[in-house]
This record gives structure tokens, sequence and C-alpha cells, in this order.
């Protein structure tokens, strides 16, 4: 943990890595890298037939005052559906969910996530992401018919559910309501609250690989390519930015419930039945508030759903979108 000084709280954040300092340049990476070259590996890791990669391209959106918000664009024809990732992740944890899909969508990098503009305050907390959210949907995917958030994606869908109903016609949370705090998902922040940087790609892959036992190494060596930079020592770091508060202060969500108890549109929670981060009181809750949401729980899946049951989730999407 860092301390005393103001500290990252990532009680909705999930994924690899610890938090940094703004990087104003990324350093061109001594090892070979190619965002858009390992998908036929994320296809034969789990089945799926491949023959030709699938178009994707990298779409930036500038926001107002300064920096941007980068995205990627899977397809040619209007996206269906828009995918938020969780927190200290990028939108190439969905790789292999989107494979399977074969449907135009557009995956975000939160702010301070992947290729997008780290903030100078280090504001990412849910409502603040959902105004730059929303800048980058109205942008690329105005049309869209589903927004599916995980995580510190679902919370911030839900903001942007509250502030732009009308880009977000339906709803998919991913293992998260506003239920969640830091115990539940203490394993999550034990693994982000980890070293800032590492002297090898070997040592930030043997940490990650050591917090995720049920996942294979290379599955997890994809992660962190995606995820960390080389820098010009050789050492490595995480590419995302985490947001930073008081270290007695922790983040309340509880506002969101009355945002999905005000939301209309349709709505699921989809929950790792191995994942402590959604208790049972919090699917009460969701039913109470919304008694029309469905509630899925997918076996043999922890936190990160995309991650351990990336086919399951998949068809999961395609329901909703049916």
């Amino acid at each position: 943990m860092y301390g005393p000084h103001p500290v990252p709280i990532p009680s909705a954040f999930v994924g690899l890595g610890s938090g940094g300092d703004r990087v104003a340049t990324i350093p061109a990476m001594a090892v070979d890298y190619d965002e858009f070259g390992m998908f036929a590996d994320n296809a034969s890791e789990v089945g799926l037939p491949y023959s030709d990669a699938p178009h994707v391209t990298r779409e930036s959106v500038p926001l107002a005052g300064d920096g941007a918000l980068s995205a990627l664009k899977w397809g040619t024809a209007a996206p269906e559906l828009v995918l938020l990732h969780g927190g200290a992740q990028n939108a190439h944890t969905w790789d292999t969910v989107n494979l399977a899909l074969q449907r135009p969508l557009v995956a975000i990098d939160m702010p301070g996530h992947g290729h997008s503009t780290h903030r100078t305050d280090h504001g990412y907390w849910p409502r603040e992401n959902a105004a730059a959210v929303e800048t980058a949907v109205r942008a690329l995917a105005p049309d869209a018919r589903l927004v599916v958030g995980m995580s510190l994606g679902g919370l911030t869908s839900i903001a942007l559910a509250a502030r732009a109903p009308d880009i977000v016609r339906a709803l998919v949370l991913v293992d998260v309501t506003p239920g969640v705090n830091s115990e539940k998902a203490s394993s999550i922040v034990q693994f982000v609250n980890g070293p800032e940087s590492f002297a090898s790609l070997d040592e930030i892959l043997e940490r990650t690989i050591a917090f995720n036992p049920t996942r294979t190494e290379s599955s997890l060596r994809r992660g962190v390519l995606h995820n960390a930079v080389e820098q010009g020592d050789g050492t490595w770091r995480w590419r995302y930015d985490l947001p930073r508060i008081g270290e007695n202060e922790r983040p309340d969500w509880s506002s969101l419930w009355d945002d999905l108890s005000a939301y209309r549109g349709p709505l699921t929670l989809v929950r790792g039945a191995a994942s402590p981060v959604v208790a049972d009181e919090d699917v009460d809750e969701l039913r109470r508030r919304r008694p029309d949401a469905r509630v899925i729980v997918v076996e043999g899946a922890g936190h990160s759903v995309q991650g351990d049951q990336p086919l399951e989730l998949a068809k999961i999407l395609a329901d909703a979108l049916a």
C-alpha cells in the first residue's frame, strides 16, 4: 500500500498490476509486441475456429479540455454494443469474447487506462469516467443497443445510464453492483497495490501468474503485454493510472443504487460463481430495486468472467442483443 500520502483505493478495480503516475510518452518496447497479432492465440486457447484476422482499428476521441479516450472498434458496420473494462485493465480484456461474438462493437480504454490519456487529478471514479465515456460513445457508437460494464466499467456504466439514458438502451453488469467494497475485493486490492515497477517481463508475469492460478500462462502473458510497457532502462510498469484519495477515506457507491432504480432499460447482472465481489445481499438489493433484472451465475468464473469463461459470456451478450 502507498502511504501516508494519497493512495489508490481500488475497491472496485480489477485486473493486472499496481498504480502509477502520469506518463507523458510510452517508449518503444524491446519485446516484440503486436497488439493485433495475438487474436489467433486467443481463439486457439478456447477452441474457436480462426481463419481471417478480424477487422479491428484503434480509434481516438478528443475530450473537452485535454486528453483523449482510445478505443478498439471491431468490424466495419455500426457498433451494436459498447464494452467497458474493469479498473487496471484495458480494452483487450474482451478480445476472446469479441472473437466469439462476431458483432460490430466498440471496446473503450477507460480514462487513465490502456492508450487513453491519464488525468492529472487522478479522478477515475464512475461519474468522472462516465462524462468521458459519453463523449466516446456518442462519437463511435451512438446507436449501440447494449452497454456492457465489468467492475469499475460496470459502475461507470450505471453512472452513464443516469447522465445519458438515450445511449444506454440496455445494460449488462459483469460481476459488480454498487454494493462492492474493499473487503469483498480484498485479493484484488492486494494485487493492484503491488509494486509499481518490475525488473523484467518475467518478473511482472510471475506475479500475475501467482495471483491468477486458474488461468493459463499464455493468456496471462498476452494480458501483460497489452497492459504493461517497457521503460527505457529495461524495467516494466503497468500502463494504467489509478485514483488517489486520502489514506483513511473510502469510496461510497451507494448513490449508484438509486441510479439503477431509476434506469428503465433492460438490466442483466452476470455473476462469477467463484467471485466474492458480488454478495448475496447485493443480489437481493438489486432484485428489490429492479425486480425485472436478470441475474445469471456463471460457473467456473471468478470476478473476471470475460477471462475465465469468455464463450459463456459471449452467449449471454448475444442473448441480450437478441
